[in-house]
């Protein structure tokens, strides 16, 4: 399979944002079981939000190996359960054989060049009746020295979105998260143009930001926002 290092370190630092994995999560879920595959899985810490009693078995994929001696790592110690497992590597690297009920990209898409490829192959790997679960940046009026310092290749819109996914696929779901945070964002960019994010501007967002965001993007009905979801059905 093919390995790769990954550019980023933003994984650390939003892996104490609690609030928002628990908001994200809250509406994906539902979608999430069977044999679960999670694409560029990073440093696991994704991974326990979307657990639940209808997984059946968890594929962390991940081109780094060092992230995989991560995931690894925290599988033995029990910080993930039984039922996941690690393997390095893309979906182009996995037997023809391999099917899953659930596929998901939780920030990952943005970092593919060929997206479309991408979900392409995620599209023949699902099973009769699967979800892809897909959760991306959005708004290239957005970009910001971050995208650029984490690699990513684009953000996204709806109609972005829709056309990079196989028509093989039904939209079930497609909704804008965290309104606010959208405005924090603009003020990242023309204000304070930070590379990176502090760790007191994350924990901020978080813990104030995002719960605001819980009730204006009802207001909103999820029309707008920072981040966008969606879900299709094979």
């Amino acid at each position: 399979m093919t390995s790769t290092h990954y550019i980023g370190n933003e994984l650390e630092l939003f892996s104490k944002a609690t609030h928002w994995k628990s908001y994200y999560s809250r509406l994906l879920k539902p979608f999430v079981g069977g044999d679960v595959l999670e694409a560029g899985a990073g440093i696991g810490e994704t991974t326990p939000w979307f657990l639940n009693e209808q997984v059946s078995s968890w594929t962390c994929l991940e081109p780094d190996p060092a992230l995989c001696k991560r995931i690894q790592s925290r599988i033995e110690k029990g910080d993930l359960p039984g039922k996941c497992r690690i393997v390095n590597g893309t979906t182009d690297g996995l037997p023809q054989t391999a099917a899953f009920d659930t596929i998901l990209y939780i920030d990952v898409i943005e970092h593919i060049e060929d997206d479309r490829s991408e979900l392409q192959r995620a599209a023949g790997l699902l099973r009769s009746g699967g979800h892809l679960v897909v959760l991306v940046p959005a708004h290239n009026f957005l970009r910001s020295p971050f995208d650029d310092a984490i690699g990513h290749f684009r953000r996204y819109d709806r109609k972005m979105l829709r056309s990079a996914a196989p028509e093989s696929l039904h939209l079930q779901k497609m909704s804008y998260l965290d309104s606010l945070g959208l405005f924090a964002s603009l003020a990242n960019k023309f204000l304070l143009r930070n590379a990176m994010p502090t760790a007191p501007q994350i924990a901020f967002w978080d813990n104030v930001i995002v719960p605001a965001s819980t009730l204006t993007d009802r207001i909103t009905f999820h029309r707008v926002g920072k981040t966008l979801i969606a879900v299709w059905k094979k």
